[in-house]
């Protein structure tokens, strides 16, 4: 049997440790992980309460269409149904995006490091990958422009930007919109979009009507605590999704993960709740960076990539001993670094004295 040649160089997606394989291996009660922007206080408590009534009927496959959850979410943010695509988590979408436009002799435009799933996915349809260094943590976007030509299929921009988290503001994206050709579609990744404080963030949905060449992602996967259910969606130009309609598979999302992203839309309380506390505990982590001369982006999203005077392999090895699991920028292309979720109050006082202890070792040696 021939696989396709690109897969022969290709990698799977490598998750993090487990839980129960952390505790297993240095002996630990307790584990705390921080390593995937996931909700550290958990899912709406409506959806919980609920959740039993929603296991029913799984012998039938669920809608397709997704008719009430698009309903729900396309009066949430004030767009039609016909411009909504969802997706086994805005993953799938990014997905989709690529089986439909992307194939050998098109290239695609993207941010380095950024979410991999772009990369990853134009690989697999044999398209050629041009990817463009970020600037202190930003996109570079005049040079991305720059390398958009004829066969360019698709221009990728994550705001907040995984793993650095920092955002790009309203005029420049508007400014990037208006400058990229007509043939470009400009997909701009929203994942984290809840936790957005910035007063000059971009209005993406209200900018819809005006650039058709505009697509959307978001998720229910990190603020809203549905990671487990795996259910997103693409907004976009009707005439986009119905192109890209034929490349998603017939019953993508379940029924359990539809009828609790309907619940959850409806429980804005958790959200606010939720992302204020997030907040306080990002400014508390700021400031003990501070205070220990470890230098970080100001995220606007659920997590904090912070700079270290060591590895970030050595820091996320010193960190498990101590019963927590972060990410390692060294895998990320960022050397030097860990990004850090933003977990609960406690947990955060926590890890910042190992933290403290680990760059205190450091400075000793």
């Amino acid at each position: 049997m021939k696989a396709k040649d690109i897969l022969k160089n290709m990698k799977p997606y490598k998750p993090g440790k487990g839980i129960e394989e952390v505790k297993k291996e240095f002996g630990l009660e307790r584990i705390v992980k921080l390593a995937s922007n996931e909700n550290p206080f958990g899912f709406s408590p409506v959806v919980e309460k609920e959740l039993p009534k929603l296991i029913s009927d799984l012998e039938i496959y669920p809608d397709g269409y997704g008719a009430e959850i698009r309903k729900k979410v396309a009066a949430f943010i004030g767009v039609d149904e016909e411009q909504l695509i969802f997706g086994n988590g805005s993953d799938e979408v990014v997905q989709i995006i690529c089986r439909t436009f992307l194939e050998p002799g098109a290239n695609t435009v993207m941010a380095t490091p950024t979410f991999p799933q772009y990369r990853h996915n134009a690989l697999i349809e044999g398209a050629e990958v041009r990817e463009v260094p970020l600037i202190d943590g930003h996109h570079d976007l005049e040079s991305m422009l720059e390398n958009i030509d004829d066969q360019t299929r698709v221009l990728w921009i994550c705001t907040p930007n995984n793993p650095t988290g920092v955002h790009i503001d309203q005029d420049t994206l508007q400014n990037v919109l208006k400058r990229t050709p007509d043939h470009v579609l400009v997909v701009i990744d929203e994942a984290y979009f809840e936790y957005l404080e910035a007063e000059d963030a971009f209005d993406s949905i209200s900018a819809l009507k005006d650039y058709p060449n505009l697509m959307v992602l978001r998720t229910f996967s990190k603020a809203y605590g549905l990671a487990g259910l795996r259910i997103g969606y693409g907004v976009g130009h009707p005439d986009i999704i119905q192109i890209l309609e034929p490349s998603r598979e017939p019953f993508n999302t379940s029924t359990v993960a539809q009828a609790a992203a309907i619940l959850a839309l409806d429980d804005q309380k958790f959200i606010e709740e939720t992302v204020k506390e997030n907040q306080q505990n990002k400014k508390e982590l700021m400031r003990f960076c501070d205070e220990n001369g470890l230098g970080y982006y100001d995220t606007q999203a659920n997590f904090l990539l912070v700079q270290l005077p060591c590895t970030g392999d050595e820091m996320f090895e010193y960190l498990l001993t101590k019963g927590f699991i972060v990410r390692s920028g060294e895998a990320l292309g960022l050397p030097n670094t860990i990004r850090l979720t933003i977990g609960k109050k406690e947990d955060m006082k926590e890890i910042q004295e190992a933290i403290k202890q680990k760059v205190a070792s450091e400075a000793r040696q």
